[in-house]
């Protein structure tokens, strides 16, 4: 008969395990996740926002002009925000299992056919007729040049803007707002912020420059409101689709970066953004009456 030796086991102090700073994230996984996201993204922001392509306080221009500028300027800080702070947290919080299930999300792309259907043809469909209706004539027909660069346009856009982004509001942020608040109140928090989380840009040459108007802005917080609306519904109804998800965000940016100003000359460049929070409102009210405010999320 053998005899076995005892077994010691490290013992702690009751409520040991939630002390700290990590103890602080995983009770507070939603706040901790806004604000890395915000201070990540605006700390990498700042020499952006400083420099002669915003403030003008720094004597160094990002190289590359308006759009080249970007990607070394901007495009940094939004990668260091919402997907490093969705990431860290999740992993803090849920552990493997957690970013297992962040990485299902990410690589759902068997959704079926038609809802890539419907995002490719609504989105440029409701942003046409919304500048159709702010009085644009026309539109002109795509010509070869831009049909031709529309979908490597969106691919680039899928690894740069919905990568950055999605990945940490829709991803991380909605599953839990979601249980917490309900698909409502989720999306209306989660849209101010995300629109929020934007506003050191305006000071840039992203958003306008350092003496643009309050209004531009303003507009651009209510059509991320509105925008979150549809996004919610595509999210849900997809079962938590995010390739999905992301397509349906960067097809807007595509959309206007490629084709809207050829199609819609007599329109000026403030007329996009217009055009976008015209076709997301009247989306966002159509989806929040179909759906009695549930936004696609299934009644428990």
């Amino acid at each position: 008969m053998s005899v076995q030796a005892p077994v010691h086991t490290e013992t702690r102090p009751v409520g040991q395990e939630a002390r700290g700073l990590r103890g602080s994230i995983r009770r507070h996984p939603l706040t901790w996740f806004f604000t890395l996201a915000f201070a990540l993204s605006w700390a990498a922001w700042t020499p952006y926002v400083l420099s002669g392509n915003g403030l003008g306080v720094w004597h160094f221009t990002f190289p590359g002009g308006r759009a080249g500028s970007q990607l070394t300027g901007v495009l940094p800080g939004a990668y260091l925000g919402p997907i490093a702070s969705a990431l860290l947290v999740t992993g803090i919080t849920e552990g493997r299992a957690g970013l297992r299930t962040w990485r299902a999300r990410m690589t759902k792309f068997r959704v079926g056919l038609r809802w890539y259907l419907v995002v490719l043809l609504a989105v440029p469909a409701a942003l046409t007729l919304a500048s159709v209706a702010l009085g644009g004539r026309g539109p002109a027909l795509p010509s070869a040049t831009i049909l031709a660069a529309y979908l490597p346009g969106l691919l680039v856009q899928m690894v740069t803007t919905g990568l950055a982004e999605e990945p940490g509001w829709r991803e991380f942020a909605m599953p839990r707002m979601q249980r917490r608040y309900g698909p409502l109140t989720a999306t209306l928090v989660v849209g101010v912020l995300w629109g929020c989380w934007h506003l050191p840009l305006f000071l840039t040459q992203w958003g306008g420059g350092p003496h643009v108007a309050w209004t531009v802005p303003a507009q651009f917080l209510a059509m991320t409101l509105a925008f979150s609306c549809v996004m919610t519904w595509v999210f849900n109804r997809s079962g938590e689709s995010m390739p999905l998800v992301m397509l349906l965000h960067t097809g807007v940016n595509n959309y206007l970066s490629i084709a809207w100003s050829d199609m819609f000359p007599s329109l000026k460049e403030s007329d996009a953004a217009l055009a976008v929070l015209l076709a997301a409102t009247a989306a966002a009210l159509v989806l929040l009456i179909a759906t009695r405010g549930r936004l696609g999320l299934p009644r428990r």
